[in-house]
């Protein structure tokens, strides 16, 4: 069982830090972030402590192609996905009605219950594409 991290200094100013974004960001880019705010936090404290809010679902996680991890609090606490911009990085909530129905059909058409997915939608934004 995973015990919460005990609010530090450091810790909030992670916290802060996503608050002040509406991007997916990598932990690199936020500690890069929060060292060019003047905050002194550690690379690997950045990376527990999104560690920590994405276990507790505090945050949503992305994985790139190359695998990396890019993280963002979401207004939504319910299920959802995202359709995030390959060049800015802006992201937007949706819905996949169409998509959980489908999961829960091939989950149960295969003798499977509880089933969980993860799907994210890549692409180009308008503002991007107008560049």
């Amino acid at each position: 069982m995973n015990t919460p991290l005990r609010m530090t200094k450091q810790r909030a100013a992670v916290a802060e830090a996503l608050d002040a974004s509406d991007e997916f960001r990598s932990a690199q880019q936020l500690h890069e972030l929060l060292r060019d705010r003047g905050d002194a936090v550690g690379l690997a404290t950045v990376y527990r402590t999104l560690q920590a809010l994405a276990d507790g679902g505090d945050v949503d996680v992305l994985r790139t192609d190359d695998g990396e991890a890019l993280y963002r609090r979401c207004a939504r606490t319910e299920h959802h996905h995202h359709l995030v911009c390959r060049s800015c990085g802006r992201a937007v909530e949706i819905d996949g009605p169409t998509v959980e129905a489908w999961a829960a059909e091939v989950g149960a058409s295969q003798g499977f219950s509880d089933i969980d997915h993860t799907i994210e939608l890549w692409g180009t934004c308008a503002d991007c594409r107008a560049l």
